[in-house]
């Protein structure tokens, strides 16, 4: 019966509730999914939480995991915790569905960020960290696979990897393919999974101020108000001088 009858603010708002959950709903299924995704936040002292988000059967065909690729087949967290497992690091695991398909959650953190690489599933990759002049420089040179089977797993051959930043601080410079900072200084390098399969390199550099962005922010802000109270002391102490200018004047009158 559409908005006959209906007040036309009313009738505003109501679309309004319309179009925002259209928007959500479009990016929930616009978000894009990886089958293999590494997410790294990153810190200033050289500390570091890594994610993996993987299929299990992405970590075993590129990282040659002792684990079942068969969907139906029973998945032991701990199992997948000693994967992870380290000496200083700390592993949280959690398991998932989706498409059918059985994925693993894996959240490692270390105290030095180089010491990713002493970690089975993350030793294809080398890890840099060093202040270079008046930046912190990060690289990570992500290497060959450990090639394993998995048979049929349900692959098109569109699933994509993916190497996911998040820096403390400005970024002077990066190499991520995009060429840009997404919201929250992300950066993102992806590579088809048939690519990261054959083995093909990927090269990340950022470089990024050794102040943190809510440091920055919360200095500017208290620049912003020292500024304003001198400026507020100047203004005071012009108007008591002029008040007091007229007042000497008529006393030596």
């Amino acid at each position: 019966m559409g908005f006959r009858g209906v007040h036309p603010r009313v009738a505003l708002v109501a679309l309004c509730v319309v179009v925002a959950v259209a928007t959500a709903s479009c990016g929930q299924v616009l978000t894009k999914q990886y089958e293999y995704e590494e997410e790294l936040y990153l810190a200033l002292d050289g500390s570091a939480t890594l994610n993996v988000n993987a299929s299990v059967a992405s970590l075993v065909a590129l990282r040659g995991a002792d684990l079942p690729a068969d969907p139906r087949a029973r998945l032991d967290r701990e199992r997948v915790r000693a994967l992870f497992a380290s000496p200083g690091a700390v592993v949280r695991v959690s398991l998932s569905r989706r498409d059918g398909r059985r994925f693993v959650h894996a959240s490692v953190d270390v105290t030095d960020v180089r010491d990713l690489q002493s970690i089975a599933p993350l030793s294809w990759s080398s890890y840099r960290f060093a202040r270079e002049g008046d930046v912190l420089e990060f690289r990570q040179l992500v290497g060959m696979p450990k090639r394993a089977d998995v048979g049929d797993v349900g692959w098109t051959g569109k699933e994509m990897v993916a190497f996911r930043i998040h820096v403390p601080s400005k970024i002077p410079f990066h190499n991520a393919p995009s060429r840009r900072t997404e919201r929250g200084n992300i950066l993102v390098w992806e590579q088809p999974l048939t690519e990261r399969l054959q083995g093909q390199p990927i090269d990340i550099q950022v470089q990024m101020e050794p102040q943190s962005i809510l440091a920055s922010t919360l200095l500017l802000f208290a620049s912003t108000i020292l500024a304003a109270a001198a400026t507020f002391a100047v203004v005071v102490w012009w108007v008591v001088r002029r008040g007091r200018a007229p007042a000497v004047a008529g006393s030596n009158s």
